[in-house]
């Protein structure tokens, strides 16, 4: 076999490996689609907790009806967790809503990247986690020593977590950001034309040039 029809061989394998392995990416909607089953779970749940609460309206004290309200505002976290994570995990790594038309696309899809969608995770996360320490004190008669230490342990674990992994975005952000212009360059506009920044050593190049030796914008003269 020659090498001309070796190479055409190694171009179609390859481009058929990657066309396999971008089609993949499919294999994820499945799950995004078991995400919104989730949420219809979730609103089921939601209504018991309701029904149970307004049946008690009249019956319970404050407390009960604390935490019943907890537990409400736990369950509508939740759901909006998983929201979030449906939209902004399809859009990241499945494929793009052509949802730009519709008035009630929500602002923030669109704009949610990987590492966006990471910290948002973890302050809903937080957040839930707060609501159930909450409600452990809330319940604090019918729950022992143990039992409250976990609580807290576990929601001071996940927003240590939180802060670390804010840090090391900021921290990898930086990495990754341009380099700063040096401060010995100038700035010189002129009139409808975009700022130019010449750094010393050349405007000393250009000073030797007799057309060149006029003064720049902010330069003092002589």
């Amino acid at each position: 076999m020659s090498a001309a029809r070796l190479d055409t061989l190694r171009r179609l394998t390859e481009r058929g490996v990657e066309f396999l392995l971008f089609t993949s990416r499919w294999l994820l909607a499945p799950i995004y689609l078991g995400l919104a089953l989730g949420l219809a779970v979730l609103l089921i749940k939601f209504g018991q907790h309701a029904v149970a609460l307004l049946g008690h309206a009249l019956t319970s004290d404050g407390e009960e009806t604390i935490i019943g309200v907890l537990a409400l505002i736990d369950l509508a976290l939740m759901g909006s967790l998983v929201v979030m994570v449906m939209f902004a995990g399809y859009e990241n790594f499945v494929s793009k809503l052509d949802l730009a038309s519709h008035r009630d696309k929500p602002g923030w899809m669109g704009h949610v990247d990987f590492s966006d969608l990471k910290l948002k995770l973890m302050a809903s996360i937080v957040a839930i986690s707060a609501i159930q320490v909450l409600e452990s004190f809330m319940n604090v008669a019918q729950l022992s020593d143990r039992e409250l230490a976990w609580s807290v342990g576990i929601h001071a674990t996940f927003v240590i977590s939180g802060v670390l992994l804010a840090v090391m975005d900021r921290l990898g952000g930086k990495s990754h950001a341009p380099a700063q212009t040096s401060p010995a360059s100038i700035s010189t506009m002129m009139p409808g034309e975009a700022t130019l920044r010449i750094p010393a050593a050349q405007r000393r190049r250009f000073a030797a040039i007799p057309h060149l030796s006029r003064p720049l914008a902010g330069e003092p003269n002589g």
